[in-house]
C-alpha cells in the first residue's frame, strides 16, 4: 500500500460496513492482484503447501542449542521500590530486603497518580492484598515458588478470573472472564500476582484513540502513544507501574511497544506459550508474550509460560517446550560475557529501507556492540519478504473479519481502525485469502534455508524505523518527513508473526530523546538464544536501565 492507502485513525467511525467497502476493495486490489501473479503449483504437484503444513514445519523442528552462554547479570539492591524488575524483587524478597506487600504498598500509590498512569491502567485486580500476604508467609517459611510476589499487569484481552475483560471494545459490554488464561494461571501457579488490566487498542488492532477507554500516552513523551496493541502494558512498565506484564503479538505488538517505550519484550516461537483465554484477532498470527524491563527478566519468566496445555491446538510439543525451558533454566556463567564462535546475520534491504537514520544508527551501533564482543556478522537478507508483508495483511484482516463477523449488524460501535480493517478482511475471495495462508509453509522454508546458508545462529535488525508516533495525526517522523504511522511500525515485525520465528526486542538507543529498538530473530525455538543475546547486549550497554520522568 502507497501512503494515501492509509486511513485518517483520528476520524469519526462509520456507521455500517457499506460505507467503508468502496474504499477497502481500492486498498486491497493492489494486493491481491500482485498475490494472484504469483500462484502456488497445482495439485498434484503443489507440496507441503496446506496450512497444516506451517504448524508441522515448526513442530519438527528441534531446539537449537544456545550458542552463547548465559551471562550473569547483575541484580540492583536498594533504590525505590517501584523500580526493581523480576529479577531484583526476587533477590530482595529471598534476602529479607523487604516483603511483597511492602513492594504492593510503593506500587499501589503510583497506580493512584493520573500523570503516570497516563491511561494504561482500565482495573485493578480483586486478591492481590491476600496473595501478596501469602507470598509474605511463603517466603517467610521457605516456600518460595520461581516467582513468589512478582506483580503483573495483563492486557485486556487476556483473561482473569472475575475481572471485566473487554478487549477495548463497546461491543463486549461488562463481560467478566471466568476462569484463567493460560498464561494468567500459570504465572499465578509460579507465585506471581496479577493486579492491573492494561488497555489495549480495540481487539488488538483498533486506533490509538480507543473509543470506549481513550488513549494511552508514551511516558518518554505524553503527546506521544506507546505503540500498539499492547498499549496499556507498555505504559504501566515504562511508568514502573509494575514489573512486567503480558501482551499479544500479531503484526508486533508485544515488539513495537517495547521499542517505543524502551522495554524488553519478546515473541516467542508460534506455538510456545499457549493462546487459550485470549481473544483472537488472527488465529495464524496470534502470539502471546511477556514484556519487561530486561531479557534476564524475560528468561525467569518464559519458561514459566511455556509448553502445551491440551486446548490450543496450535501449542508446541510438549518435548519441544521442554527443551526450551531446559535452556532457560541454564544457570548463568561468570565472566565478562563473550560471543566468541557466535555468527550473527544483519540484513542489506527491507528492514533498513523505511528507516529514520537515527534507528539506523543505534541499530549499526548494536551490530558493533556485538562484534566488539567475538561475533562475526554477515549479511544475510531472507526472501519474498514484500510478499510476506502483504500476506499479513490478507491474513490479518481476513481472519480478523471473521472473527468479528456475528456483530457486523453493530458496525458502528467499533472504532475506525478496527472498521477499516474489518472492511479490508471482507474483499479478498476465499482462494485470496487461502493463497496466502498456504505460502506460509513455503516461506518458513525458505526463510530458515536462508539462515543456514548463511551459517547464522540469529539475524540483527533494526527494531521500529522511527520513534512513536505523535497523537496529534498519527504520524511518525522519519529524515525529517512525515510518515502515517501504519506504514511503518509493523514493516519490520508482522513478517516473523507470519514466519512463526522467535523474535526478541531490546533497547538499543534513543533518537531526539526517544527510545528505539533492536530486533534479534532466531530459527523455530531459539527463543533463549535471542533472549541471551539481548542479556549480553544488556551487560555491555545500560540503556534498558535508563527511566523516563513518566
Amino acid at each position: 500500500m502507497t501512503a494515501t492507502d492509509y486511513p485518517d485513525l483520528t476520524a469519526a467511525a462509520a456507521t455500517t460496513v457499506e460505507d467503508l467497502l468502496g474504499q477497502a476493495r481500492a486498498d486491497m486490489t493492489p494486493l491481491l492482484e500482485a498475490s494472484r501473479l504469483d500462484p502456488l503449483p497445482t495439485s498434484p504437484d503443489s507440496g507441503s503447501t496446506e496450512p497444516a503444513h506451517a504448524a508441522a514445519f515448526l513442530s519438527a523442528g528441534p531446539v537449537p542449542p544456545a550458542p552463547v552462554a548465559a551471562p550473569h547479570g547483575s541484580v540492583r539492591v536498594g533504590g525505590a521500590l517501584h523500580e526493581l524488575g523480576v529479577l531484583d524483587l526476587l533477590a530482595a524478597y529471598a534476602g529479607g530486603a523487604v516483603s511483597p506487600t511492602a513492594v504492593l504498598a510503593a506500587l499501589r500509590c503510583r497506580w493512584s497518580d493520573p500523570e503516570l498512569v497516563g491511561g494504561a491502567i482500565l482495573a485493578i485486580v480483586d486478591g492481590a492484598d491476600g496473595a501478596a500476604a501469602e507470598s509474605d508467609r511463603r517466603w517467610r517459611e521457605g516456600a518460595a515458588r520461581p516467582l513468589e510476589g512478582v506483580f503483573f499487569a495483563v492486557k485486556d484481552i487476556i483473561d482473569v478470573a472475575g475481572t471485566a475483560i473487554t478487549a477495548g471494545s463497546h461491543l463486549t459490554g461488562d463481560r467478566v472472564a471466568s476462569t484463567d488464561a493460560t498464561a494468567v494461571a500459570r504465572l499465578r501457579e509460579a507465585g506471581a500476582i496479577p493486579v492491573l488490566i492494561t488497555a489495549t487498542t480495540e481487539f488488538a488492532c483498533g486506533a490509538p484513540h480507543n473509543a470506549r477507554y481513550g488513549t494511552v500516552t508514551n511516558p518518554w513523551d505524553r503527546s506521544r502513544w506507546t505503540g500498539g496493541s499492547s498499549t496499556g502494558s507498555a505504559g504501566a512498565l515504562a511508568a514502573r507501574l509494575v514489573p512486567l506484564a503480558l501482551g499479544t503479538d500479531t503484526g508486533g505488538s508485544i515488539r513495537v511497544p517495547s521499542a517505543l517505550c524502551n522495554l524488553t519484550g519478546i515473541k516467542p516461537t508460534y506455538g510456545l506459550v499457549p493462546r487459550t483465554g485470549v481473544a483472537s484477532l488472527s488465529w495464524t498470527l496470534d502470539h502471546i508474550g511477556p514484556m519487561a524491563r530486561s531479557a534476564a527478566d524475560l528468561r525467569a519468566v518464559l519458561g514459566v509460560l511455556a509448553g502445551p496445555d491440551g486446548l490450543d491446538p496450535a501449542a508446541v510439543p510438549a518435548r519441544t517446550a521442554e527443551g526450551v525451558s531446559a535452556g532457560l533454566a541454564a544457570p548463568a556463567e561468570a565472566g565478562a560475557p563473550t560471543l566468541s564462535g557466535v555468527r550473527l546475520g544483519v540484513p542489506t534491504a527491507w528492514f533498513t529501507e523505511l528507516c529514520d537514520a537515527g534507528v539506523l544508527a543505534a541499530w549499526e551501533a548494536a551490530v558493533d556492540a556485538f562484534r566488539g564482543l567475538g561475533a562475526e556478522v554477515v549479511p544475510v537478507d531472507l526472501p519474498g519478504l514484500h510478499r510476506i508483508h502483504d500476506d499479513v495483511t490478507i491474513v490479518l484482516t481476513c481472519e480478523l473479519a471473521s472473527n468479528q463477523e456475528a456483530a457486523l449488524d453493530r458496525f458502528g460501535l467499533y472504532d475506525i481502525g478496527t472498521q477499516v480493517r474489518i472492511a479490508r478482511g471482507l474483499v479478498p475471495p476465499a482462494v485470496d485469502y487461502l493463497r496466502a495462508v498456504r505460502r506460509r509453509a513455503v516461506a518458513q522454508r525458505e526463510a530458515v534455508a536462508a539462515l543456514d546458508l548463511a551459517g547464522v545462529d540469529a539475524l540483527v535488525t533494526p527494531g521500529i524505523g522511527a520513534t512513536a508516533a505523535r497523537l496529534s495525526d498519527v504520524t511518525v517522523d522519519i529524515d525529517g518527513v512525515r510518515h502515517p504511522m501504519q506504514s511503518v511500525i509493523g514493516r519490520n515485525t508482522g513478517l516473523f508473526d507470519y514466519l512463526g520465528l522467535p523474535a526478541v526486542m531490546a533497547p538499543a538507543g534513543f533518537t531526539g530523546g526517544m527510545p528505539v529498538g533492536v530486533q534479534l530473530v532466531g530459527r523455530p525455538w531459539a527463543d533463549d538464544t535471542c533472549l541471551r543475546l539481548a542479556q549480553v547486549l544488556q551487560c555491555v550497554t545500560d540503556f534498558h536501565d535508563r527511566r523516563c520522568d513518566g
